[in-house]
Protein backbone atom coordinates (compact mmCIF):
# COMPACT_ATOMS: atom_id res chain seq x y z
CA UNK A 1 0.00 0.00 0.00
CA UNK A 2 1.79 3.38 -0.74
CA UNK A 3 0.92 6.48 0.93
CA UNK A 4 -1.53 8.17 -1.08
CA UNK A 5 -4.03 5.01 -0.97
CA UNK A 6 -3.18 4.58 2.81
CA UNK A 7 -3.94 8.12 2.98
CA UNK A 8 -7.29 7.94 1.36
CA UNK A 9 -7.98 4.83 3.44
CA UNK A 10 -7.71 6.86 6.44
CA UNK A 11 -9.55 9.57 5.40
CA UNK A 12 -12.44 7.10 4.39
CA UNK A 13 -12.26 5.31 7.99
CA UNK A 14 -16.00 7.04 9.77
CA UNK A 15 -18.86 5.41 12.27
CA UNK A 16 -21.84 6.74 12.73
CA UNK A 17 -22.67 6.56 16.51
CA UNK A 18 -26.30 5.52 17.11
CA UNK A 19 -26.50 3.86 20.09
CA UNK A 20 -27.89 6.54 23.07
CA UNK A 21 -28.13 10.15 23.52
CA UNK A 22 -27.14 12.28 26.81
CA UNK A 23 -29.66 15.53 27.91
CA UNK A 24 -29.25 17.96 30.46
CA UNK A 25 -32.39 16.27 31.97
CA UNK A 26 -30.51 12.93 32.27
CA UNK A 27 -27.18 14.14 33.66
CA UNK A 28 -26.80 14.15 37.19
CA UNK A 29 -25.91 17.77 38.58
CA UNK A 30 -23.09 15.77 40.11
CA UNK A 31 -20.64 15.15 37.68
CA UNK A 32 -18.98 12.67 39.97
CA UNK A 33 -22.30 11.11 40.44
CA UNK A 34 -22.58 11.11 36.73
CA UNK A 35 -19.47 9.50 36.24
CA UNK A 36 -19.73 6.82 38.72
CA UNK A 37 -22.74 6.14 36.57
CA UNK A 38 -21.03 6.28 33.52
CA UNK A 39 -17.90 4.22 34.89
CA UNK A 40 -20.72 1.15 36.00
CA UNK A 41 -22.03 0.84 32.88
CA UNK A 42 -18.69 0.67 31.53
CA UNK A 43 -17.72 -2.32 34.17
CA UNK A 44 -21.41 -4.31 33.70
CA UNK A 45 -20.20 -4.12 29.44
CA UNK A 46 -17.27 -5.76 30.38
CA UNK A 47 -15.26 -3.50 28.91
CA UNK A 48 -11.50 -4.39 28.55
CA UNK A 49 -9.77 -2.22 31.58
CA UNK A 50 -12.27 0.21 31.69
CA UNK A 51 -10.33 2.51 33.95
CA UNK A 52 -7.68 2.60 31.73
CA UNK A 53 -7.30 6.26 30.70
CA UNK A 54 -4.72 8.73 29.20
CA UNK A 55 -2.95 11.35 31.11
CA UNK A 56 -1.30 14.44 29.50
CA UNK A 57 0.92 16.56 31.20
CA UNK A 58 3.23 19.20 30.35
CA UNK A 59 6.63 21.27 31.25
CA UNK A 60 6.57 24.47 32.29
CA UNK A 61 7.13 26.11 29.39
CA UNK A 62 3.98 24.13 27.85
CA UNK A 63 5.86 21.15 25.97
CA UNK A 64 3.13 18.40 26.22
CA UNK A 65 3.38 14.55 27.05
CA UNK A 66 0.75 12.05 27.33
CA UNK A 67 0.78 8.14 28.32
CA UNK A 68 -1.63 5.35 29.32
CA UNK A 69 -2.43 5.21 32.86
CA UNK A 70 -4.43 3.23 35.07
CA UNK A 71 -7.42 4.88 37.27
CA UNK A 72 -7.22 3.29 40.83
CA UNK A 73 -9.57 5.07 43.02
CA UNK A 74 -12.63 8.17 42.83
CA UNK A 75 -14.71 9.82 44.75
CA UNK A 76 -15.29 13.94 44.91
CA UNK A 77 -12.22 14.55 46.03
CA UNK A 78 -10.97 14.04 42.45
CA UNK A 79 -9.27 10.44 40.11
CA UNK A 80 -6.12 8.91 42.08
CA UNK A 81 -3.30 6.91 40.33
CA UNK A 82 -0.38 5.64 41.37
CA UNK A 83 3.51 6.33 39.57
CA UNK A 84 6.99 6.65 40.36
CA UNK A 85 7.14 10.39 41.38
CA UNK A 86 10.84 10.08 39.75
CA UNK A 87 8.93 9.17 36.14
CA UNK A 88 9.04 11.84 33.03
CA UNK A 89 5.26 12.61 34.63
CA UNK A 90 5.93 12.97 38.03
CA UNK A 91 9.05 15.44 37.79
CA UNK A 92 5.98 16.97 35.00
CA UNK A 93 3.43 17.33 37.82
CA UNK A 94 5.96 18.43 40.19
CA UNK A 95 7.21 21.40 38.35
CA UNK A 96 3.84 22.05 36.42
CA UNK A 97 0.59 20.60 38.82
CA UNK A 98 -1.71 20.17 36.17
CA UNK A 99 -3.42 17.63 34.23
CA UNK A 100 -5.72 16.43 31.79
CA UNK A 101 -7.51 12.85 31.94
CA UNK A 102 -9.20 11.12 28.79
CA UNK A 103 -11.41 8.13 29.72
CA UNK A 104 -12.39 6.47 25.59
CA UNK A 105 -15.01 3.85 25.93
CA UNK A 106 -15.36 3.11 22.44
CA UNK A 107 -17.74 0.31 22.62
CA UNK A 108 -20.14 2.55 24.35
CA UNK A 109 -19.57 5.52 22.36
CA UNK A 110 -18.56 7.72 25.53
CA UNK A 111 -15.61 9.50 26.62
CA UNK A 112 -14.99 11.41 29.77
CA UNK A 113 -12.39 14.65 29.25
CA UNK A 114 -10.89 15.66 33.00
CA UNK A 115 -8.99 18.99 33.77
CA UNK A 116 -7.45 20.05 37.24
CA UNK A 117 -4.74 20.45 39.17
CA UNK A 118 -2.89 17.63 40.65
CA UNK A 119 -1.83 16.50 44.46
CA UNK A 120 0.12 14.05 46.14
CA UNK A 121 -2.22 11.56 47.85
CA UNK A 122 -0.97 10.71 51.54
CA UNK A 123 1.41 8.45 52.87
CA UNK A 124 -0.96 6.43 54.57
CA UNK A 125 -3.18 6.11 51.04
CA UNK A 126 -0.05 5.26 49.24
CA UNK A 127 1.09 2.90 51.80
CA UNK A 128 -2.08 0.96 51.74
CA UNK A 129 -2.40 0.77 47.51
CA UNK A 130 0.83 -0.24 47.56
CA UNK A 131 0.81 -2.96 50.29
CA UNK A 132 -2.63 -4.00 48.07
CA UNK A 133 -0.34 -4.95 44.99
CA UNK A 134 0.75 -8.70 43.89
CA UNK A 135 4.11 -9.24 45.30
CA UNK A 136 5.83 -8.70 42.01
CA UNK A 137 4.05 -5.70 41.13
CA UNK A 138 5.22 -3.92 44.49
CA UNK A 139 8.89 -5.36 43.86
CA UNK A 140 8.52 -4.08 39.93
CA UNK A 141 7.98 -0.70 41.53
CA UNK A 142 11.96 -1.20 43.38
CA UNK A 143 13.57 -2.74 39.89
CA UNK A 144 12.23 0.06 37.50
CA UNK A 145 13.54 3.51 37.55
CA UNK A 146 10.99 4.75 35.47
CA UNK A 147 11.86 6.84 32.15
CA UNK A 148 15.19 6.75 32.95
CA UNK A 149 17.64 4.60 30.28
CA UNK A 150 18.61 1.45 30.98
CA UNK A 151 20.99 -0.44 29.43
CA UNK A 152 19.68 -3.79 28.44
CA UNK A 153 16.25 -6.13 29.13
CA UNK A 154 18.72 -8.65 31.43
CA UNK A 155 19.85 -5.43 33.30
CA UNK A 156 16.39 -5.15 34.32
CA UNK A 157 15.25 -8.38 35.23
CA UNK A 158 18.36 -9.11 36.97
CA UNK A 159 17.83 -6.43 39.10
CA UNK A 160 14.02 -7.89 40.10
CA UNK A 161 15.55 -11.51 40.61
CA UNK A 162 18.03 -9.61 43.23
CA UNK A 163 14.78 -8.16 44.81
CA UNK A 164 13.00 -11.33 44.77
CA UNK A 165 16.00 -13.12 47.22
CA UNK A 166 16.26 -10.03 49.02
CA UNK A 167 12.86 -9.88 50.53
CA UNK A 168 11.28 -13.47 49.64
CA UNK A 169 8.99 -14.16 52.73
CA UNK A 170 9.09 -10.87 54.06
CA UNK A 171 7.12 -7.41 53.56
CA UNK A 172 7.89 -5.07 50.67
CA UNK A 173 7.99 -1.85 51.72
CA UNK A 174 6.90 0.84 49.59
CA UNK A 175 9.56 2.94 47.72
CA UNK A 176 10.15 6.61 49.23
CA UNK A 177 10.01 7.50 45.31
CA UNK A 178 6.33 5.55 45.07
CA UNK A 179 2.64 6.63 45.38
CA UNK A 180 -0.22 7.92 44.27
CA UNK A 181 -1.43 11.55 42.81
CA UNK A 182 -5.12 12.65 42.46
CA UNK A 183 -6.24 14.99 40.07
CA UNK A 184 -8.99 17.68 41.16
CA UNK A 185 -10.84 18.58 38.66
CA UNK A 186 -11.96 22.54 37.55
CA UNK A 187 -13.75 20.54 34.27
CA UNK A 188 -15.43 17.19 33.51
CA UNK A 189 -16.48 16.87 30.16
CA UNK A 190 -19.32 13.87 29.34
CA UNK A 191 -19.16 13.38 25.08
CA UNK A 192 -21.62 10.81 24.18
CA UNK A 193 -21.26 9.48 20.50
CA UNK A 194 -24.36 10.47 17.99
CA UNK A 195 -25.28 9.98 14.00
CA UNK A 196 -23.90 12.69 12.25
CA UNK A 197 -21.37 13.76 13.92
CA UNK A 198 -23.80 15.97 16.33
CA UNK A 199 -22.18 14.66 19.46
CA UNK A 200 -23.66 14.83 22.79
CA UNK A 201 -21.27 17.19 24.86
CA UNK A 202 -21.75 18.41 28.28
CA UNK A 203 -19.37 20.09 30.21
CA UNK A 204 -19.47 20.81 33.87
CA UNK A 205 -17.13 23.56 35.37
CA UNK A 206 -16.41 23.88 39.11
CA UNK A 207 -17.68 27.77 40.58
CA UNK A 208 -16.12 29.23 42.74
CA UNK A 209 -18.05 28.10 45.77
CA UNK A 210 -17.79 24.55 44.32
CA UNK A 211 -21.09 24.07 42.68
CA UNK A 212 -20.90 23.21 39.21
CA UNK A 213 -22.23 24.13 35.96
CA UNK A 214 -23.62 22.30 33.16
CA UNK A 215 -23.05 23.50 29.58
CA UNK A 216 -23.48 22.08 26.39
CA UNK A 217 -21.03 22.24 23.41
CA UNK A 218 -21.47 22.58 20.30
CA UNK A 219 -19.73 18.73 18.60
Amino acid sequence: MNQKTMTRTLADLRKDYTLQGLSETDANPNPFIQFQIWFQQALAAQLPEPNAMTIATATPDGKPTARMVLLKDFDERGFVFFTNYNSQKGQQIAKNPQAALVFWWAELERQVRITGHVEKVSEQESDEYFQSRPFDSRLGAWASHQSEVIGSREELEQRFQQLQAKYNNQEVPRPPYWGGFRVIPTEIEFWQGRPSRLHDRLLYTRLQDGSWKIQRLSP
